[in-house]
């Protein structure tokens, strides 16, 4: 199933922000692969040596999963590369990562990941740092989405504004178990809109959504791709996904981006999941350029762009000190919405030794951070 994208958005205010930094991409990931090509890097000619292990930090058929698999094959294609996609799920990413972290750091073992991997020390599974122990790289993201039922009272997304104000915290949305993905863009949403809802944990994004379609919840949370079939099916009336353009189903039907009626949010970090590789942070330089390149090369391939579309996502690249500031910065939200939400075992932003999201263009960089040498000269 295909869909195209149609931005409502004509004010040169609503570019999004994340082109430019795209751009910049481009232009590093030519330095790069020149940089390959250098004297410098003869020394690393043959490497990898070996085959390379990617251990995914949650289960096979999943959006993470999908996605990683998908660059993992494009990455070797580019390169010649054989990279071996394993499955570490368990405690949040926290399991994955910790095996990753016992492994050398000679590259041969690398993350995969998502949303930057903020779960893990959030819920307590973990102390390395995103920005000190790992580089993320983004390569493509998923937005959540609100809709509801065609009988639902609520037609729009003003409705629900209305009617949570008459009653706060009465009005019910389904989520993907508590803590999780959906559970916390909804609270994120609910709060720029400055409403108060009821979450009802499921256990999955899918079992969120079809409790919205059983009529169990007053509004269906869940994602874009969870969703996208049912509105264009009519099944379920679409009331704001958090992408910053509107989605046009392939029947016409529109998903309206949240931007349309809380312009402010593109300042909050619009929440979104993103798909990230990780390697850890003292891998050697010339190692971790490489990487970097085969990366960037994968997620620009018209095969993973084909991938990304047929689950309803967005090639969303991003790489360097942007790619560490923005780990910082989900991770800084997440924290405090957690403890907004009283998330059982969450650890608060001041016990993890972060700012409030307020407060985070003051803070970043922190105290320790330093660019990777293969970046310093940005």
């Amino acid at each position: 199933m295909r869909f195209r994208i149609r931005s409502r958005l004509k004010s040169p205010h609503f570019a999004d922000p994340r082109f430019g930094a795209v751009r910049s991409v481009l232009a590093r990931s030519v330095l790069a692969l020149a940089l390959i090509a250098g004297p410098a890097s003869t020394a690393f000619a043959d490497w990898p040596e070996r085959p390379i292990t990617l251990v995914v930090m949650y289960s096979p058929g999943g959006g993470t999963d999908t996605m990683l698999r998908a660059l993992a094959a494009e990455m070797a294609r580019a390169t010649g590369w054989r990279i071996n996609v394993v499955n570490r799920p368990g405690a949040a990413g926290a399991v994955a990562t910790r095996y990753v972290l016992n492994r050398p750091a000679d590259g041969y073992t690398m993350l995969g990941a998502s949303n930057f991997n903020k779960y893990s020390r959030i819920s307590g599974g973990g102390d390395s740092v995103s920005w000190r122990d790992w580089y993320y790289m983004r390569a493509a993201s998923g937005s959540a989405s609100w809709s509801v039922r065609p009988d639902s009272p609520f037609k729009s997304f003003a409705d629900v504004i209305e009617a949570a104000n008459a009653d706060p915290g009465s009005l019910t949305i389904s989520t993907s178990g508590t803590g999780g993905q959906w559970h916390e863009f909804a609270a994120v949403v609910a709060r720029a809109a400055g409403i108060e809802l009821r979450y009802v944990p499921y256990n999955s994004g899918q079992l969120a959504t079809l409790a919205g379609l059983n009529g169990e919840v007053d509004i269906t949370g869940g994602g874009v791709h969870e969703h996208i079939q049912y509105v264009d099916a009519g099944q379920l009336i679409p009331l704001q996904q958090t992408s910053l353009v509107d989605i046009v189903t392939p029947s016409g039907r529109i998903m309206p981006s949240l931007v349309n009626f809380i312009p402010d949010i593109r300042d909050q970090l619009p929440p979104s999941g993103a798909y990230n590789l990780g390697i850890r942070r003292d891998t050697l330089p010339e190692v971790i350029r490489q990487v970097e390149s085969a990366f960037v090369a994968a997620v620009q391939s018209e095969a993973f762009g084909a991938q990304v579309a047929e689950r309803h996502f967005a090639v969303d690249l991003l790489i360097g000190p942007e790619a560490d500031r923005r780990a910082a910065q989900v991770e800084t939200v997440s924290a405090s919405v957690f403890e907004e939400l009283m998330i059982p075992g969450a650890r608060t932003a001041e016990e993890l030794g972060l700012p409030q999201p307020e407060e985070f263009d003051q803070w970043w960089p922190p105290s320790g951070y330093s660019v990777l040498p293969i970046h310093d000269d940005e």
